[in-house]
């Protein structure tokens, strides 16, 4: 008799709310797999899912710029599950708000660290999983429509995200045993939506915050599962040909990967 299929074992960042909450349930209700969730706190709905899934679920608190705390949580992911096949970069911050002339280059520079350079450090210290995977390893880096827009009031963003599809294009050519994708998940009901509509209005033109205002207000937002199950999906069975690519979670590339 053959063993049953191992579990997949997917590492994700900024698991504790929004996006990647989501992303963790769906991982672990719906698509059987174990998860690493990384993040700077332990959230109620994260304490819960741990409860729920204590075997599958291993929480590690960190900050995704803490290189050496980052390193301990993939050794223990390695140690706990034996392998890892799945990682998806979703944490990240939206601010500093402003424009370019006002703008305060450490703030920049920390945001980076977060946004950027973060994925660099996750990145080194888990491909040499990935490419052992057995089910071949795939990289997840959540990304915005601000990565291709331009939107006055939101160049940091904008670059950081920019520079991590560039990143998923470089990875695509130089681990070709690896699939990556950059995923647009669209204006999602999330935190840093209730921020632009909080504060945006100060740093932003009146078109541009009115846009987000708007969506919220005639329901056009995002609900995290549904674009949420597109990440969820791509870290599992993204196929070779999306590798390197930006893609929208309401695409037809990502057809195949949404809920039916």
């Amino acid at each position: 008799m053959d063993p049953p299929p191992r579990k997949p074992v997917v590492v994700i960042t900024g698991a504790s709310k929004g996006i990647g909450l989501a992303v963790t349930k769906i991982l672990l209700e719906e698509l059987n797999a174990n998860v690493v969730a990384i993040s700077r706190t332990k959230t109620p709905e994260l304490v819960a899912l741990v409860e729920a899934n204590k075997d599958a679920l291993l929480t590690v608190e960190c900050s995704v710029t803490d290189a050496t705390g980052f390193s301990q949580a993939i050794a223990l992911a390695e140690k706990t599950y034996q392998h890892i096949d799945g990682l998806i970069l979703n944490a990240a911050v939206m601010e500093p708000l402003g424009s370019i002339e006002t703008a305060n280059l450490a703030q920049w520079k920390e945001h980076f660290d977060i946004n950027f350079f973060s994925l660099v450090t996750a990145l080194q210290l888990t491909l040499p999983a990935l490419r052992k995977s057995e089910l071949r390893g795939r990289v997840v880096m959540v990304s915005s429509g601000a990565a291709t827009g331009a939107t006055a009031g939101f160049g940091v963003y904008a670059a950081s995200k920019a520079a991590m599809n560039s990143l998923c294009r470089t990875l695509a050519q130089e681990e070709p045993g690896i699939i990556s994708v950059a995923l647009r998940p669209g204006m999602v009901d999330t935190a840093m939506q209730l921020a632009l509509r909080e504060y945006g209005a100060d740093h932003l033109k009146d078109a541009d915050y009115k846009k987000f205002v708007d969506a919220h207000a005639e329901g056009r937002l995002i609900k995290p599962e549904d674009s949420g199950y597109v990440i969820a999906q791509l870290a599992l069975i993204a196929e070779p040909d999306l590798s390197g690519q930006f893609v929208s979670w309401d695409s037809e590339l990502c057809g195949e990967y949404r809920r039916e």
